[in-house]
């Protein structure tokens, strides 16, 4: 009887075992399974040219722009450098000028000062000069101080001297000519007093044409002014 129903076992698996290859070769295969992650497809290279292409031309065009931007700014902050130097130098040359004009009038504010003082000073004594035969209508006046030996000269009229002269005022003490310098032009001319050299003594001025520069003795011959303390 075990005998009987373990050959029957052993038959029933021999079948199933054939059955099984025949199976196997009717069924159709699966297909394979799609991969998760796809390939991507590469761009065109033209595409990517073409992009590179518009990025370097705008690149370049807003370095251009940027170049000229700087360059006319430049060009504006060097105009107003310009111009302000030039403002800068015409202001100190005006101001240098000014400065010159003040100290002059400063300067002749300073003479008419002092001029003013010895015309009203009671120490000064005035000595009028007329004039004499070469010159009659020739007239002057010496303001002679005998405290401080100071001399000052005020013209009223005399002829002009000829070219290479000028004219010479001498103090004349016991008679003796000493030389108390020459005049200016513009005293000469009557424009201001003029100080003269200072004398120790003197009794008379008088006053002629010599050489410029002056002479060691007075041309007696064109003594012009004289006159006596």
């Amino acid at each position: 009887m075990r005998e009987r129903v373990l050959s029957g076992w052993q038959a029933a698996i021999r079948t199933e075992a054939q059955k099984a290859p025949q199976n196997n070769s009717t069924a159709a295969p699966a297909a394979p399974a799609e991969p998760v992650v796809r390939q991507m497809t590469p761009l065109e290279p033209e595409t990517v040219t073409t992009a590179s292409g518009s990025a370097f031309r705008w690149m370049l065009a807003a370095s251009v722009a940027l170049l000229l931007a700087s360059g006319f700014a430049n060009f504006v902050l060097y105009t107003r450098w310009r111009d302000a130097a030039a403002d800068l130098a015409i202001a100190r040359t005006e101001q240098s000028r000014t400065a010159s004009v003040m100290q002059a009038s400063e300067r002749m504010l300073a003479v008419r000062q002092q001029e003013l003082e010895v015309l009203r000073s009671d120490e000064f004594r005035t000595v009028a000069l007329a004039g004499t035969a070469a010159a009659p209508s020739a007239s002057a006046r010496v303001l002679y101080n005998p405290k401080t030996k100071a001399v000052y000269l005020d013209v009223r009229k005399l002829p002009v001297p000829p070219s290479g002269k000028q004219y010479q005022l001498w103090a004349l003490d016991n008679g003796k000519p000493v030389d108390a310098g020459v005049l200016a032009a513009a005293t000469t001319a009557g424009d201001s007093l003029q100080q003269m050299k200072d004398i120790a003594s003197a009794q008379a001025f008088a006053m002629t044409v010599e050489p410029v520069g002056g002479s060691v003795n007075p041309t007696l011959s064109t003594l012009t002014v004289i006159g006596n303390i």
